[in-house]
């Protein structure tokens, strides 16, 4: 990697394997300009053909095994990688990055950029003291900081104790070209049954399936429906994407529930955008969220959009304004917006169209790329061992 002047910017993340941080990461290095900058990325445990989604060839992705090599020998590895590469930015995310910054400090990287990205499973919040302990003791080894929602930067201030001033929000973005309308034919795999018609309300979501995610909740209130209209039994149905360790759980939900019949699991899917063409509503029931991918993603797609009012997703979901936000498990509430989705059309395409303005407006995949690269420049030109370099490659 030596003799190229653009700078170069190593991405430290956990596995780089399908998900919504990983995907954003991508999306990052595929359109941040080529003139301007190189990248890598180092996987604290690997990566999988999700790798291949990087369009530029010039991208090494190199995996270090935590899990099997143990921490010691991971910072040793990435103080080596640091030392070889010599990189202008290292930029880690969520808990698991914190383990590259020490060794960057000490190989010399010049900025290093912290990101966080959303929530563990076992700390929704942000409470368990260890988790907040390593983020402090690590807090003088960052140069800035990164967030994808207000609610994260609130944390670190409230929390950490960094400066509000060291903090950057940048919303993830979508692709508005990739994820449009189109209320084409069915995605493959659809059952007849709930194949989309004017007639029909086809309400879904994307995700892993995990409790953190909660369809439990969309499942009982999808039924709640139907139990207290019984009329709409033949016209709506629900559809989930993704799978996981809740699948089996979802499933017999629905079966003990009686509406196994109208509801269709697709499992995981390449093609998301395809499954959003075939929905009516989407629903985002998750306990906690960074900020949602496929919630973006739906509203791009001018899909109504309910979601709940946790973590970064009332900055994407304005009540009114393309859909609306209810209390995580709250099932009579979620099933109240469903039914008036379910029953009145005009509804649903009067809150599409806002939701597809929202995104094109606000949450478009250009504004995140060239908000990181305005942080990513304005870094490396306060860093007088990178000015040089810099401003060659520009």
């Amino acid at each position: 990697m030596s003799g190229d002047p653009r700078p170069l910017i190593v991405h430290v993340i956990h596995h780089l394997v399908i998900g919504g941080m990983e995907n954003g990461i991508v999306n990052l290095i595929n359109h941040l300009p080529e003139a301007s900058f190189r990248h890598a990325v180092v996987c604290i445990e690997d990566f999988s053909d999700f790798r291949s989604r990087i369009r530029r060839p010039d991208v090494e992705v190199v995996a270090l095994h935590r899990s099997r090599i143990g921490a010691m020998r991971l910072r040793a590895a990435l103080y080596a990688l640091c030392r070889r590469w010599r990189p202008s930015i290292v930029h880690t995310r969520n808990q698991s990055g914190l383990d590259a910054l020490l060794p960057a400090a000490l190989a010399g990287v010049p900025v290093r950029v912290h990101g966080e990205h959303g929530w563990d499973i076992d700390n929704l919040r942000g409470e368990h003291w260890k988790p907040a302990l390593l983020r402090r003791l690590h807090a003088p080894l960052v140069t800035h900081y990164v967030t994808v929602s207000r609610d994260l930067a609130r944390f670190l201030v409230e929390r950490i104790g960094v400066r509000a001033e060291r903090i950057t929000t940048i919303c993830n973005g979508v692709d508005v070209a990739r994820f449009a309308p189109g209320a084409g034919a069915p995605a493959a795999g659809l059952p007849p049954a709930l194949a989309r018609a004017p007639q029909r309300c086809l309400i879904g979501t994307v995700g892993r399936l995990r409790p953190v995610k909660d369809q439990a909740t969309l499942v009982a209130a999808f039924a709640r429906v139907i139990e207290q209209r019984p009329a709409l039994r033949e016209s709506i149905g629900l559809l989930i994407v993704g799978d996981g360790p809740s699948r089996p759980d979802l499933q017999a939900r629905a079966q003990a529930l009686g509406v196994a019949d109208r509801v269709h699991f697709a499992g995981a899917s390449a093609n998301v955008a395809e499954w959003l063409h075939a929905m009516d509503v989407f629903v985002l029931p998750s306990l906690n969220e960074g900020i949602s991918n496929t919630l973006l993603e739906a509203m791009a797609s001018a899909l109504p959009t309910l979601a709940t009012a946790v973590g970064g997703n009332p900055e994407l979901v304005r009540e009114g304004e393309g859909g609306g936000l209810f209390a995580p498990g709250d099932v009579e509430a979620l099933a109240g917006r469903l039914a008036a989705y379910a029953t009145q059309p005009d509804l649903r395409a009067r809150d599409g169209a806002a939701a597809r303005l929202r995104a094109e407006r606000e949450f478009s995949l250009e504004r995140m790329v060239q908000a990181y690269a305005d942080l990513y420049g304005g870094l490396l030109g306060r860093h007088p061992s990178t000015q040089s370099t810099w401003q060659k490659s520009c």
